[in-house]
């Protein structure tokens, strides 16, 4: 399959380095171009679910160019989100606005599952796939002392829900997770490769 793919000009559309990263560990050639007049925004009804999706397709279609024939566009969005229970109603975790909401997000994260779920779209000049993959993810108790380690070392302002498992706080506090390690990092490679391997290419 590899070979195969590394006959077609695959584009990533990203600027993350985890993805950058992630995908290279996939052994194939990509180029990365993130130029893209998509605004992100949905509807306050919008099912937490259904939002990566549109996001991710959003910024597909959002991209600053029409495609060529033999060019494969990928684009992703990931979400962390927080399921509602007693208490709280839930809520999308999203990068953080300060210090202070990295501090939040950590502590309405503590002791609780949430969930990360990224929507990954693959399009070419005739056609476009979106699918997703959901991993549930488990945090300890965290001590007020072990958030601000963490904010003040780490600094995850650019981090979907304040946090990066591969990091310091994923080492101490992260007791379990159901699902693919690398979907919470930011990228489900396993699922980027499926897909690609079973995208129409001829279109």
């Amino acid at each position: 399959m590899v070979s195969k793919l590394n006959k077609w000009h695959i584009i990533l559309a990203s600027n993350s380095p985890r993805r950058q990263e992630l995908i290279k560990g996939l052994n194939l050639d990509f180029e990365i171009d993130t130029l893209n007049d998509f605004q992100e925004h949905f509807a306050p009804d919008t099912p937490f679910s259904e939002v990566p999706r549109l996001m991710s397709e959003g910024k597909s279609l959002g991209f600053h160019r029409p495609l060529k024939k033999g060019e494969i566009l990928i684009t992703a969005d990931t979400m962390v989100i927080l399921p509602a229970s007693e208490g709280h109603p839930g809520e999308i975790l999203g990068k953080p606005a300060s210090l202070a909401d990295a501090k939040r997000m950590l502590g309405d994260l503590s002791g609780r599952m949430h969930q990360v779920i990224t929507a990954v779209t693959l399009r070419s000049a005739g056609g476009m796939r979106t699918c997703t993959d959901t991993t549930d993810v488990w945090f300890k108790p965290l001590t007020e002392e072990e958030i601000d380690y963490y904010v003040q070392n780490f600094r995850p302002l650019d981090k979907a829900g304040a946090y990066a498992i591969q990091e310091w706080i994923g080492y101490v506090g992260i007791t379990r997770i159901d699902g693919s390690y690398f979907n919470v990092v930011g990228f489900p490679v396993h699922l980027v490769y499926d897909m690609l391997d079973d995208f129409d290419l001829e279109k």
